[in-house]
């Protein structure tokens, strides 16, 4: 069963995009018409879409039990496509359950069968254990990134779930690179395989910053300025080599956000919602942000250290350049510093020179405002937006990215305007919620 041309268009609408890429158009007709599928294309290059199009149009409108499950390797992951599948308006109940999330709360979610589940192999196994819902009307299984999940270590987890699952009826397998060992306990025959991978889908430029010393954190404050006010990534290896940078940035008043795996997950989800709305411009990041998160189009990438491995260089990359934009990889190396061989001399197209003049200091400005009401309260983008432009005497351009999260929200508005908005709208009714706003 296709989606009618009538919902597609009203869907794109609503996720504010055009029109379908040409992969995406395939996976349509392919995941459609097959039982088991492999579908690898570039990170930015809108898999997630690929395979829900088709998986929305097999629900059974009367089915009151889990139909769909995908598996992915992060909760960002899990998070992020949860927020598609709502975004997407199409009636479906849809819930993510993923470690480090309260067990009482996907209780509370499980008791009304969402048709769709996304969750991490973690906390999926142990809700299969205790049998938080019926398996037997999953028909669909998506392995999301499922190279990622057995790269970190979910294949017993993965092989528990899939043996719990008697009437998978399709199988679908995503990933950012090429793989050719498919995993044996999926169970695939004779899968139909999608591959863009070779596809010229992106304008990516590669450079080298050369530093005079071994270390590099002036020379990525000169790089930072050099490049001025656009959205970008610094990628490290480590998370204590992440503090030392994040250090000497706001020694050079450059703001920034962090995100590693060592962080609280609301501390790592706040930084990427204020890197989402513009109040970061740069993110500090171990590889855990080179696939699976939902960032903005990202100018550039920064490696401050170098991948041990050529598929942790193809996904940072993959970063910027998504999808027929440009974008540009810069490569910081020291003095006695030996590129590995996956980075190879045509990767290099010229080198970064260091300007004497037209330092541009990266500054936001968009700050972030938290309110204490969300989905759970009925509020929505509308109602926020209303509250901050009436009551709070904002204009139009001066109210930014707005993101509602069950619980709570949060909202950029111009950073002259914050102490205004706040004083104006604290306490304030939202629908029946009285509402704190703060700043973040």
């Amino acid at each position: 069963m296709s989606i009618s041309q009538k919902n597609l268009r009203e869907i794109l609408e609503k996720l504010n995009i055009e029109q379908l890429n040409p992969m995406q158009e395939d996976a349509q007709l392919v995941i459609e018409s097959n039982s088991d599928i492999v579908l690898l294309s570039p990170t930015g290059t809108g898999k997630t879409l690929a395979f829900l199009l088709p998986v929305i149009a097999g629900l059974d409108t009367d089915s009151n039990e889990v139909q769909v499950l995908i598996l992915v390797p992060s909760r960002e992951l899990a998070i992020q496509i949860e927020q598609v599948i709502r975004e997407m308006g199409t009636g479906f109940k849809t819930n993510a359950v993923y470690g480090g999330r309260a067990g009482s709360q996907d209780k509370i979610d499980l008791k009304h069968r969402p048709a769709i589940l996304i969750g991490t192999p973690g906390r999926v196994a142990d809700h299969f254990r205790k049998e938080s819902f019926p398996t037997e009307q999953i028909h669909t299984l998506v392995l999301d990134e499922f190279d990622k999940s057995l790269e970190i270590g979910f294949e017993s987890e993965m092989i528990e779930i899939v043996d719990s699952l008697p009437n998978l009826q399709k199988r679908i397998l995503t990933s950012a690179t090429q793989r050719s060992d498919i995993p044996a306990f999926v169970g695939l025959r004779n899968p139909a395989i999608i591959d863009y991978l070779h596809e010229k889908i992106s304008e990516l430029t590669v450079k080298t910053i050369s530093s005079p010393s071994k270390d590099k954190r002036q020379t990525l404050v000169d790089a930072i300025h050099h490049l001025g006010n656009q959205p970008g990534i610094v990628f490290c290896n480590f998370k204590d080599t992440i503090q030392e940078v994040s250090d000497f940035l706001s020694e050079n008043n450059i703001g920034h956000g962090c995100f590693h795996g060592g962080m609280e997950q609301q501390d790592r989800e706040r930084s990427l919602i204020k890197f989402r709305n513009g109040t970061y411009q740069i993110i500090v990041a171990t590889d855990l942000a080179a696939r699976g998160i939902d960032v903005p189009e990202i100018k550039f990438i920064i490696h401050y250290q170098l991948p041990k491995h050529d598929h942790e260089f193809i996904h940072r990359n993959g970063r910027t350049a998504r999808m027929h934009s440009e974008g540009t990889a810069y490569v910081l190396i020291s003095e006695n510093e030996y590129l590995p061989d996956f980075i190879r001399p045509d990767h290099f197209r010229e080198e970064l020179v260091k300007q004497d003049k037209g330092y541009v200091q990266p500054v936001s400005t968009w700050e972030t405002l938290y309110i204490t009401g969300g989905r759970r309260d009925k509020i929505s983008k509308g109602d926020i937006a209303g509250l901050f432009l009436k009551q709070g005497g904002l204009e139009n351009e001066e109210l930014g990215l707005i993101e509602i999260k069950q619980d709570c929200a949060f909202v950029a508005v111009k950073a002259q305007k914050a102490d205004e908005v706040i004083r104006l709208t604290n306490n304030s009714k939202l629908k029946k919620k009285k509402v704190r706003v703060s700043l973040i």
